[in-house]
């Protein structure tokens, strides 16, 4: 519970996401690429290190926005994740179990054989529908198998929100070459929420993602065409808190000693109405904690990994976790 100037007592959840960098078991899926995270492949991948990892994961989760909702949040998007059954072991850890997440997941054409997935408190929570919509790029007329975009409609606490999960392509390649994959994922980001809104034509709607690109990028403001301000915000647009973030210098992962903001978190003008008799955007933040930084080297100040250039570090991803809070006003008893 959150009390605010106006002395009123409002009710608060977190909506987070993490890239967690490779959550991988230690079989080998004969179906795809996942060679090198296996105990003889190039990374070594132990069960030991897994463990590890699924533990590291699992405490970050845990901690993401406890700060004000003195809780772990509702709603968690992840990417890079292997299978349900990672997924599984991750809210089986200690740290998550008395939460007692449920999980959405579907498994994606990804070539190395990487999903997105949605895991929720149940007692906060309750999932209405749930489905995956294919992202189709095609390269000299070869199919590029890249992640699906998961899209979940649920009651948060009684209240129907919309969520889409995204993993959008990568740079590989090169940031200029790859951008019409990211546009072509913008745009289908895009095909989503207008179907969405033919249902509900004040549906709240929130984005979240490894998207790729900074809030800066064409993908976001000519395709989805944020906004980095609330006001001024007309009906059915969207508001992305990410862009001032990246203006102000802050990022969730580091490359060559340059920050960008790919993790973000976008929603729609239904959730910045300042109605608060139902869920409202609040506040956004990266959740970069000193455990989550590395401590020295090359490398510090930078997200603290799992595997770096010099190889095996016993660290927990290489992007920090973001997140937002809604909050809506508590009704007197």
């Amino acid at each position: 519970m959150l009390k605010c100037q106006t002395t009123k007592d409002y009710l608060i959840e977190t909506v987070a996401f993490y890239n967690v960098e490779n959550l991988f078991d230690t079989v080998d899926d004969t179906l795809t690429f996942d060679d090198d995270r296996t105990a003889l492949g190039k990374d070594r991948w132990t069960e030991e290190r897994y463990r590890r990892k699924i533990k590291n994961i699992a405490k970050v989760l845990s901690e993401i926005g406890a700060a004000e909702s003195k809780n772990a949040p509702a709603i968690i998007g992840l990417c890079e994740i292997e299978n349900r059954l990672v997924l599984e072991e991750l809210i089986a850890d200690p740290s998550l179990v008395p939460y007692h997440y449920g999980i959405i997941h579907y498994d994606s054409p990804d070539e190395r054989g990487i999903d997105v997935a949605l895991i929720y408190q149940k007692k906060a929570f309750t999932p209405l529908n749930s489905q995956t919509r294919k992202l189709m790029i095609y390269d000299a007329d070869k199919r590029d198998y890249t992640r699906d975009q998961l899209v979940v409609n649920g009651l948060l606490q009684g209240e129907e929100i919309y969520f889409i999960v995204n993993h959008w392509p990568s740079r590989s390649g090169g940031e200029a070459k790859s951008s019409y994959k990211r546009e072509k994922a913008a745009a289908l980001n895009k095909k989503i929420i207008d179907s969405i809104y033919r249902i509900d034509p004040l549906a709240k709607i929130i984005g979240m993602g490894d998207f790729n690109d900074d809030p800066s990028n064409k993908s976001f403001k000519k395709f989805l065409q944020t906004k980095a301000e609330i006001n001024g915000l007309q009906e059915k647009e969207l508001y992305n808190p990410m862009e001032n973030m990246l203006k102000k210098g802050k990022g969730s992962l580091a490359y060559r000693d340059s920050w960008n903001l790919f993790d973000q978190i976008y929603v729609n003008q239904s959730l910045v109405s300042k109605n608060f008799s139902g869920f409202q955007f609040f506040k956004a933040g990266i959740f970069n904690p000193p455990y989550l930084v590395t401590p020295g080297g090359q490398f510090k100040g930078y997200p603290y990994r799992t595997y770096g250039s010099s190889g095996y570090e016993p660290g927990y991803s290489d992007h920090f976790p973001v997140y937002i809070y809604l909050i809506r006003e508590l009704k007197p008893d």
